[in-house]
């Protein structure tokens, strides 16, 4: 397909050259965006030149190549590659150690939270950044030819040290200006200083207001003719007139001329016009009055001028959208988390007493773009910003802190946590279709001591988190205490860490008991942690520490390996039961290397998968079905056993029963201990019978006594573990208990 596009003319068919050719250094571990380059680029000739491309899918390539390869035109840079510091490094190798000062890079980034900030890019001297999705045929092309051009140009002058070194002094300084009008008065005074003119000249531009603007500012270009920006020497007083009222009709000639034709234009007079910029971006046109210097002009240094000032205004661009992109969130058209909280810290730092900061969260939002899907969400999210706007006062900072969280900043008289969940009481409008939604709040008064903003937020999260638990819809807020449980919770899991490093934690093991039979027919495994005072840590206490910091998938990996080992010993000296029940968490099921881990322990153990019961919660439920049938259904093809532990005390929907591949039943041991209070076995009794209904064994926990056991046995409860079989015990008290009672069932039955 023809491609249309005003670069199409540089682009042109592949030939025979002799001539060198341009090479660009592509730097990814995205083979796509290495396939991209080739497929929209590979052969095709630039200014006489064939393109070649250069591959490299790591930095230590890269840096091979950099150091083989002196004549890069351009690399396309991965900003992540391996790690989130290794593309900046890779890029200080280039511009550093290899000395490619020339050389164009370009960014390729995963979205605007991976772009460097500001003074990175002018410190390495990046030309551009882009986004995978960006990097389309006609885009590469633009972007390549743009690099090219500007490693050529830049080339060509390399010998001429004078005019290079002013042009990039020039660069430097103004850099620095981020008023257009001292900017265009500061290429008025780089320019006379290049040529070495008198200094008569004047900058013209579009779309600005007189008396203001800043670079990059593109409002109301269509309602603005040109007017004159900056002008020194005999053009002083026409600053802020229109073009029209110059009154040297040639300058006015080559001034419009530059601007029409987007390029320098020389009067034969003496006098020249240079283009700088973008015609379809921020433009100028700058003259300088040459009579009386020499006449032939280094008009290839001039164009470098005008190209290196007219990529300052592109980068002044780039430059603002970076910022623009680091504190406000686009889809909301919100200030943003790094500007909410730079605002906290100023005014925690200011001493305002009398402000809160509150934090509101969209309940159920995550239901919500799963069911209806994200367009739905994100339009959701509009309405909300919407409503909450209407409800605030104008002074008051509302962002978008978060996927569905909002925060609020202002005086405590303007801000009611009460009255911004009101905003919402009506059904929401999204796309037509009335929603109805409500929020939670959790907020904090800011404190008489200044305190960090990150940390105000952080005080704010936990009063919403606790509100989210205890308090849905409605708004609360923060207390010391919180806090204190949030260090608690920290200072566990830093202990937890220890405590795995130092092997503090360790199985034990409880017997479970055919009721009819009284045949041990199982171990179940279960993970405690002895401190360094000796004293237990109630499971209950760090599990939950250990499934909200991910450190379950390790740990439970160790307690399938250990328990595994355990029933191998057990198998070697002919004393194991049917199987061994290990306790396996919804975070475990998550992990996509599950099944393997659950395989590997197996098969290091050499036991096969009828000697495992992996007990899960009725919390899994709240799994995604796939991924949850799938995963139980793989395990059991292996001949594991499946039980749900503490049947009864999570979800109260029952339809997972029928729909999951289960084995067993576990009656939870509060049900257990109730069966001697009236009607205390009916929940019990409700369970077994229900779990013959489905083919399940049932087996029940906490049985402290013979009444237990004989009451479950009358509901044909099939199994049993407890205290009044025996205590969990570790593997060597476990090897004496199942020793002394295989001695007892040789005495009876001798």
């Amino acid at each position: 397909m023809k491609r249309e596009n005003e670069l199409d003319w540089l682009a042109c068919e592949p030939g025979p050259s002799a001539a060198p050719d341009w090479r660009v250094l592509v730097v990814d571990r995205d083979a796509g965006v290495h396939a991209a380059a080739r497929a929209a680029l590979q052969g095709l000739t630039l200014f006489d030149r064939p393109l070649v491309f250069v591959h490299a899918y790591s930095g230590e390539e890269a840096r091979a190549i950099v150091l083989r390869e002196r004549e890069l035109a351009m690399v396309i840079l991965d900003v992540v590659t391996e790690s989130a510091s290794a593309g900046l490094d890779l890029v200080d190798f280039i511009r550093h150690t290899a000395g490619l000062r020339n050389t164009r890079i370009v960014l390729r980034t995963g979205g605007p939270g991976h772009v460097p900030a500001l003074d990175t890019l002018l410190r390495y001297d990046i030309n551009d950044y882009r986004t995978k999705a960006e990097l389309t045929q006609d885009r590469l092309l633009a972007m390549v030819v743009t690099a090219v051009r500007s490693y050529k140009q830049l080339c060509a002058i390399e010998a001429n040290s004078r005019g290079l070194e002013l042009i990039v002094r020039s660069s430097a300084s103004l850099l620095e200006e981020t008023d257009l009008r001292a900017f265009a008065s500061g290429v008025i005074t780089q320019l006379t200083a290049l040529l070495g003119a008198a200094g008569d000249g004047l900058v013209c531009a579009q779309g600005l207001q007189p008396a203001h603007g800043h670079l990059g500012d593109r409002a109301g270009r269509a309602n603005h003719g040109h007017r004159v920006l900056a002008a020194a020497g005999r053009f002083a007083r026409l600053i802020d007139l229109p073009l029209d009222a110059v009154p040297e009709a040639p300058v006015q000639q080559l001034l419009r001329r530059a601007l029409v034709a987007g390029g320098n234009v020389y009067g034969e007079d003496g006098g020249l016009a240079l283009h700088i910029g973008r015609k379809d971006e921020q433009d100028m046109a700058v003259f300088i009055d040459t009579a009386g210097l020499h006449s032939d002009l280094d008009r290839q240094l001039l164009d470098v001028f005008s190209v290196n000032l007219g990529t300052l205004l592109h980068r002044r661009g780039l430059l603002e959208r970076l910022h623009e992109s680091a504190y406000h969130d686009p889809l909301v058209s919100l200030p943003n988390r790094t500007h909410f909280v730079e605002k906290v810290d100023d005014c925690a730092r200011e001493g305002m007493r009398d402000h809160i900061l509150a934090l509101v969260d969209i309940d159920d939002f995550s239901a919500t773009n799963d069911v209806m899907g994200h367009r739905f969400g994100d339009r959701l999210l509009q309405t909300v910003a919407r409503r909450l706007t209407s409800a605030l006062p104008a002074d008051v900072l509302l962002a978008r802190l978060g996927a569905d969280t909002f925060g609020v900043l202002g005086p405590i008289g303007q801000v009611s946590p009460q009255q911004m969940l009101e905003c919402v009481r009506q059904p929401l409008d999204v796309d037509g279709v009335p929603h109805k939604v409500s929020l939670t709040c959790g907020y904090v008064l800011l404190p008489e001591d200044p305190q960090a903003g990150i940390d105000l937020v952080k005080d704010a999260t936990l009063a919403l988190k606790r509100a989210k638990r205890d308090h849905r819809g409605q708004h609360l807020q923060y207390s010391a205490h919180m806090g204190a449980e949030a260090r608690a919770r920290a200072i566990l899991l830093s202990d937890l860490r220890a405590a795995i490093d130092n092997a503090q934690l360790f199985l034990v093991y409880q017997p479970q008991l055919n009721l009819g039979t009284r045949a041990l027919v199982g171990l179940e495994a279960l993970l405690r942690w002895r401190a360094e005072d000796g004293s237990l840590v109630p499971p209950d206490r760090f599990i939950p520490v250990a499934e909200h910091s991910g450190l379950i998938v390790a740990l439970g990996q160790w307690v399938l390996s250990t328990a595994c080992r355990t029933m191998r010993e057990l198998l070697d000296a002919d004393r194991a039961p049917l199987r061994m029940a290990v306790n396996v968490s919804t975070v475990q099921l998550q992990d996509p290397g599950f099944f393997e881990t659950v395989r590997a322990a197996l098969s290091h153990s050499r036991l096969q998968g009828h000697h495992l019961e992996l007990e899960i919660t009725e919390s899994v439920a709240a799994l995604p079905t796939q991924l949850l049938e799938s995963t139980l259904a793989a395990l059991r093809a292996e001949g594991i056993s499946i039980a749900i532990d503490d049947f009864g005390t999570g979800y109260s929907s029952l339809s997972y029963l029928e729909r999951l591949p289960l084995d067993r039943i576990k009656i939870d041991g509060t049900f257990v201990r109730q069966l001697g209070e009236t009607q205390g076995a009916r929940i019990a009794e409700m369970i077994a019978q229900l779990g013959r209904k489905l083919g399940l064994h049932v087996l029940a926990e906490g049985i402290e006594d013979a009444a237990a056991w004989q009451a479950l046995q009358a509901m044909d409860c099939d199994e049993g573990q407890g205290y009044y079989i025996a205590r969990p015990m570790d593997k060597g008290s476990l090897l004496r208990w199942l020793h002394e009672r295989a001695e007892r069932a040789g005495g009876a039955t001798a």
